[in-house]
């Protein structure tokens, strides 16, 4: 009985040991973790029975069941000129002119899903279900309403992190989308036509899909095929999970599952000719969501790394044109100067076969791989030259390509999303540069919000908001509750040391 009971106090000591560790480490590294990480850990404490399931005994209950309370509602309120209509400023300007007096329009609403991936309140959709919003409601499934952020967006692969003010929440678990497989069961979790939690089954239809919706309204397109590091070249990355799960609007945002119940895709879009569900569905990979997400939650925006080549996606046709035998793979056509294919010894002309050992076969397969990776990361190339294979290891460049703007009483989370930037903690070297000793820098600023609207450019520094000072977006929230009549003061230094103290009235 001594044994027995020796046993029995070890494994209680042993237990308390390992919990109070994780809360630990939860407390001191959580901010520093990625989500991936934080789920890690969150799970190693809070273990739950496997779910199962067999293609002899279909039964999703189970992953239904595991995924529904994490699943939210979001709305979104905008006013009509956060969309840049121009039929509604033409018909300002001609009621202007003939002495008419236009009708002030209501706010707009839209509505659409999201995913909690964090117990503190994170939670990812698509960037065009919050892009123009002045104001974002959230609903959980329990019923509860929530003001929520917009933390970041990525465009180039319509993905946006926002955020509620909440603990204990229920997350889904993330997945692996590589392991997906063609043919296999999924599980589409959202909010069609405002009918909150609903869930649809259908199989993964294909993988690595690029149909060219993403960023398609205003830009220049090759005719060859995508581009990279191209300042004029359309800069998404297109590589859906298709599924004939029923998606329909509404469902923008919501959780494309396993039947482990595991997130392995945001659903974002539907090819349809009546705008309704006619068997083709769209999610983004949540390998890639990973990496967006947790430089979005870090820097403020997403560090993305190029490789540097303009190229050709061959099929017979093009192949043809080109006078050259191989239909499969990417015509490398042009090298950006100094890009790290240039500088890795990639020539024009080479045709690149595969990427990291598995073959290309669209320009959705480099693509995708490439966006997982940040600038200073390498990538295993194959190419075909002179009908001889050639490996290439590419350290991937900034985006030396993207444009950068030159420097010249509503709730909190509404005023932050009329800021319309994302911002992280300045470092030494910008404190050293600017001779402050806190503030926050500016990483990115959505078009048609307040910071782009008054000129305030990617890499300034916010030293104060309404006389309060600033070190943290935490420090941003408490600023502008305070706000009187929506007057915003804000000071702070433009890119190149310039400092200014600006008001605006934000309506």
């Amino acid at each position: 009985m001594k044994k027995i009971g020796l046993t029995l106090l070890t494994a209680f000591v042993g237990g308390a040991m390992a919990l109070g560790v994780y809360k630990v480490i939860e407390n001191k590294y959580a901010d520093n973790m990625s989500f991936e990480d934080r789920q890690k850990v969150y799970y190693a404490s809070n273990p739950s029975a496997p779910v199962v399931s067999s293609a002899g005994n279909v039964d999703f209950t189970q992953a239904a069941a595991a995924v529904t309370p994490a699943v939210v509602y979001i709305r979104t309120t905008y006013s009509s000129s956060s969309g840049g209509d121009n039929q509604d400023q033409l018909q300002q300007m001609f009621g202007d002119m003939f002495g008419q007096r236009m009708r002030p329009q209501a706010p707009q609403q839209a509505s659409g899903s999201g995913v909690i991936i964090s117990t503190d309140g994170f939670i990812v959709t698509n960037n065009h279900v919050v892009e123009k919003a002045d104001k974002i409601s959230v609903t959980t499934n329990d019923h509860r309403t929530f003001q929520a952020k917009v933390i970041g967006t990525d465009p180039n692969t319509d993905l946006a992190l926002i955020k509620i003010t909440a603990s204990n929440l229920p997350i889904v678990k993330l997945g692996n989308s590589d392991e997906a497989k063609v043919g296999e069961w999924v599980l589409a979790v959202g909010n069609p036509f405002n009918l909150t939690s609903t869930v649809t089954a259908g199989i993964v239809s294909a993988k690595g899909r690029n149909i060219g919706i993403i960023g398609s309204e205003g830009q220049d397109q090759n005719p060859f095929g995508r581009t990279q590091n191209q300042p004029k070249a359309n800069r998404s990355i297109e590589s859906f999970i298709q599924t004939d799960a029923a998606i329909n609007p509404g469902n923008s945002g919501g959780a494309l599952v396993n039947t482990k119940g595991e997130l392995i895709g945001i659903n974002s879009a539907i090819a349809s000719h009546t705008g309704s569900y006619e068997g083709y569905g769209f999610a983004i990979p949540i390998n890639l969501a990973k990496k967006v997400l947790n430089d979005i939650e870090k820097y403020g925006t997403v560090k993305r790394g190029y490789i540097g080549v303009s190229f050709t996606e061959l099929n017979p046709d093009v192949a043809q044109e080109l006078k050259t035998s191989v239909t499969n793979g990417l015509y490398v056509r042009e090298l950006v100067s100094g890009g790290g294919a240039e500088q890795a010894g990639i020539k024009a002309g080479d045709i690149i076969e595969k990427v990291e050992g598995v073959p290309v076969y669209e320009s959705s397969d480099l693509q995708e791989r490439v966006g997982r990776l940040q600038p200073g990361d390498k990538i295993n190339l194959t190419v075909l030259r002179d009908g001889s294979e050639k490996n290439f290891t590419v350290t991937l460049k900034a985006d030396a390509g993207t444009p950068r703007t030159a420097a010249t009483s509503k709730s909190a989370a509404e005023l932050f999303n009329k800021l319309g930037a994302s911002f992280m903690p300045v470092d030494k070297g910008l404190k050293a540069k600017f001779h402050i000793n806190s503030g926050v820098v500016v990483t990115q600023v959505r078009p048609g919000r307040l910071f782009d609207d008054t000129e305030i450019p990617v890499g300034s520094v916010i030293t104060g908001i309404n006389n309060h000072a600033i070190s943290s977006v935490a420090d941003i929230d408490n600023a502008i509750t305070n706000t009187h009549n929506g007057l915003l003061i804000i000071s702070g230094f433009y890119p190149d040391g310039t400092s200014f103290k600006n008001s605006f009235q934000v309506q």
